[in-house]
């Protein structure tokens, strides 16, 4: 389910929830846990109004880290202090 929902950014209107998948394959992974994690929000915000809805787009491009910088870059992103862990052991991404 993470990594699912890591694919694409969810857009939020109102209660309703969608989120945009790149193939048929992940939308029906995406249903078969989908009614977990409904009823997770809805107990944890004490609203059972939101709904979730999943749209396959196959043209939409994954987000994915390409090479070593790329993926730095991003875990850099995440946790800025990985620069200070970089620089104190003298670490290089060419090694």
């Amino acid at each position: 389910m993470e990594s699912l929902l890591l694919i694409n950014d969810p857009k939020l209107n109102g209660t309703h929830v969608t989120i945009e998948l790149p193939n048929e394959g992940s939308k029906l992974d995406f249903e078969s846990e989908k009614i977990g994690l409904l009823g997770h929000l809805r107990g944890h915000l004490h609203n059972h109004d939101i709904t979730v809805d999943v749209i396959v787009n196959e043209k939409m491009e994954n987000k994915r880290s390409l090479n070593d910088q790329d993926r730095y870059n991003r875990l850099l992103e995440i946790n800025p202090n990985i620069e200070l862990l970089r620089n104190t052991f003298g670490l290089d991404l060419d090694a």
